[in-house]
């Protein structure tokens, strides 16, 4: 019998830049005549039946103008379109149109765009690269930063997936006047949400500029766009494939929000979804002793002002979200896990790099009675 060792150990550097700011589709045709992706010339302008027309179109005609190969995949918008089917979809198109190895990835939409687009680059050839560019407050604050990709089943959302980083990732501040009230609210979930894991001093921004930036106000818009990157950031930077645990603080309401959303059949969209489990979580953890009653109806209560739902809506069957709550992938020897605020602007370390605890049934039962 021999023993081969086959030694693979690389040191890889995934760094890349986000670019914050107005109409930056030409700084993206730019960047791609500048050999952002070498010598690259057909790309997959990955997108879905809402900003195909609005961003990608003109995005496809000006890599077209620039002597490139660029073709749009679209598919319905919404998270029911975030599935192993619709991946298939696109892959089988791209492959009809003659696209190998030799191509890269564009993604251009929101949440449920670049989280496809980025798992098909991470395995169409083998991986080819990409890059994000969103036109969401919510892509903005959730996807910009982190490079997890997937898409959802019928248990529960994102449990198939990869760790895929993008090449650049272009946040379009223009492209937020396009949005309805409801999906801007929603973007701001996911900021509340980092301001109460990461700083206080971004959740008192929030408070005073609420309606700055549901106004699109400019330097507020900039600054809370600044702040998402960057607390994301310091967790990501220190945890990118949730080896230590830290990384899981970003789900922080997300046990209940996750859950709800699949309850709801998306009806709930993700962001609303999130603040329901927000609003969970703050009244867990003021019942659990770790921030106050008044910290957490400052919570709910800048979830409210934002136009974001923090009750659970009579559709939907409580018992069966309780159910729901173990397709949860912090879920530990058939035990319920959830991440805590302590106070707001920080979560609870339990023990050194643990940022879960166990919680009972009966007692994530009780909160979401009270919801």
């Amino acid at each position: 019998m021999s023993v081969f060792n086959v030694g693979l150990r690389h040191v890889v550097d995934d760094s890349y830049d986000i670019e914050i700011g107005y109409g930056l589709s030409d700084r993206l045709a730019e960047d791609i005549a500048g050999g952002l992706f070498g010598s690259v010339k057909k790309f997959a302008i990955i997108t879905d039946s809402n900003v195909r027309d609005l961003y990608a179109k003109p995005i496809c005609e000006k890599l077209a103008a620039a002597g490139f190969l660029p073709d749009i995949f679209a598919f319905p918008a919404g998270e029911k379109s975030k599935t192993r089917h619709t991946k298939e979809q696109i892959e089988d198109a791209m492959l009809e149109k003659g696209y190998r190895r030799d191509c890269a990835v564009i993604a251009v939409g929101g949440g449920v765009v670049t989280d496809l687009a980025g798992f098909v680059a991470g395995t169409f050839g083998r991986g080819v690269p990409f890059v994000n560019y969103a036109t969401t407050l919510l892509a903005a604050a959730d996807a910009s930063v982190g490079g997890k990709t997937a898409v959802d089943t019928p248990l529960a959302t994102n449990l198939i997936g990869m760790f895929n980083q993008p090449k650049k990732v272009y946040i379009d501040i223009s492209a937020w006047e396009t949005l309805p009230k409801r999906e801007l609210a929603c973007g701001l979930a996911e900021t509340i949400k980092h301001a109460c894991l990461g700083s206080f001093e971004m959740f008192e921004f929030l408070e005073e500029h609420l309606d700055d930036i549901l106004n699109l106000q400019k330097s507020a818009c900039e600054h809370i766009s600044e702040c998402n990157c960057k607390i994301k950031y310091n967790i990501v930077m220190q945890d990118e494939r949730e080896s230590s645990g830290l990384r899981e603080v970003l789900n922080l309401g997300h046990t209940v929000g996750r859950a709800i959303e699949t309850v709801s059949d998306y009806r709930l969209l993700h962001g609303e979804a999130v603040a329901i489990g927000m609003a969970a979580e703050a009244l867990l953890s003021a019942r659990l002793g770790y921030m106050a009653k008044d910290e957490a109806g400052r919570v709910i209560a800048l979830y409210d002002r934002a136009g974001l739902p923090t009750k659970i809506p009579d559709f939907i069957d409580r018992e069966a979200l309780v159910k729901k709550l173990y397709t949860d992938k912090k879920v530990r020897d058939g035990k319920l896990r959830f991440v805590l605020q302590k106070g707001i602007g920080n979560v609870v370390e339990f023990s050194p790099g643990v940022f879960s605890t166990p919680i009972e049934e009966d007692l994530a039962r009780e909160i979401i009675m009270e919801l």
